[in-house]
């Protein structure tokens, strides 16, 4: 049986794998510059983020209506119960959506009909968090959130993603603030491919309470002390990193160092359809990779759930859960 893991990096347009996009492709009179689901799964070799976000982008055409993202959503728990996930903390992004048509309401409603009951259904607690692109204006980010307002209830925190060199988090300053003046609670990407400083620039900016991956934290030493001690977690990706050429290979990642300096690090999925592995996956490989111990893989499970955005009676549930599985 899996290890019992909350999972809190992923985004929910990444798990569209390439079976179903080709379903609904003929579903909604899309089309695809791919003949096949062999073709698509072969353009999956990224140079960079850049190259992953080109066709990431092309893909959510196909998601047009309510059932699509119902679909979606549904297709990613199914997988997400049989990997150990106990909670997820699932982003999604409107604007890729909006920018062609599709209205907000198609999104969150749609997204919503599968997650509003996923506890009863497949024993996984969720929430979504409303991510921005960072490669669009932060004038669009403020219209995104306006439209978000109506249904606050279903949404936890903002998040940002997309293309991160040049676009640094302060850039976005007033759409977090005002996030914040909402309830909301506030993460971003950050020294993913930008630099260290946009870490800190994302907390000290934005206000963000976590940081999503981070893996470039360890060329400031300074930093990596102020998150230590200030217990900031990294929602760390391992299967992207490699994918996205961050790193060059699984054996050369930084997490068992991230573990061994103290670092609140988790492990995450991103874009599984995309990257080759879901979040179990994903935890076995740099398991093996780094021969990491039981006391590390018991560390990353706790990790997990007191990284996440979780009440403390369903917090105290879960990491009761990690203490009695047998690593």
């Amino acid at each position: 049986m899996p290890v019992p893991k909350a999972e809190l990096h992923l985004h929910i347009e990444g798990t569209l794998e390439p079976e179903l996009a080709f379903a609904l492709a003929e579903r909604n009179g899309a089309e695809l510059p791919f003949a096949s689901v062999e073709e698509l799964r072969h353009a999956y070799r990224f140079e960079d983020l850049q190259s992953f976000l080109d066709l990431y982008y092309r893909l959510t055409d196909v998601l047009r209506t309510e059932r699509d993202f119902t679909e979606l959503a549904e297709a990613y728990l199914r997988r997400a119960r049989a990997e150990g996930v106990r909670h997820a903390e699932i982003f999604f992004d409107p604007q890729a959506h909006t920018s062609r048509g599709v209205p907000f309401a198609t999104v969150i409603d749609g997204l919503w009909a599968a997650l509003r009951d996923s506890e009863a259904r497949h024993g996984i607690t969720t929430s979504l968090i409303l991510c921005f692109l960072r490669d669009l204006s932060a004038e669009s980010a403020l219209e995104t959130l306006a439209e978000a307002e109506p249904y606050l209830d279903r949404i936890v925190a903002v998040g940002l993603d997309s293309a991160e060199v040049g676009h640094p988090p302060a850039k976005f300053a007033e759409v977090y603030r005002r996030a914040r003046e909402l309830g909301l609670r506030a993460v971003a990407h950050a020294g993913e491919e930008g630099p260290p400083s946009y870490i800190a620039e994302a907390l000290d900016i934005l206000g963000v309470e976590r940081i999503d991956h981070g893996v470039r934290v360890l060329e400031d030493p300074i930093l990596v002390q102020r998150l230590v001690r200030d217990r900031i977690p990294l929602t760390v990706c391992p299967f992207s990193n490699v994918r996205l050429r961050v790193i060059d290979q699984l054996t050369d990642h930084p997490l068992r160092r991230m573990l061994d300096l103290g670092l609140l690090a988790t492990v995450n999925s991103d874009d599984p359809a995309y990257f080759g592995g879901y979040v179990e996956e994903n935890l076995q490989g740099v398991r093996k990779a780094l021969n990491l111990t039981p006391t590390h893989l018991r560390t990353l499970a706790r990790n997990s759930f007191e990284a996440a955005f979780l009440d403390i009676p369903t917090r105290d549930r879960y990491l009761a859960e990690v203490d009695a599985y047998s690593f």
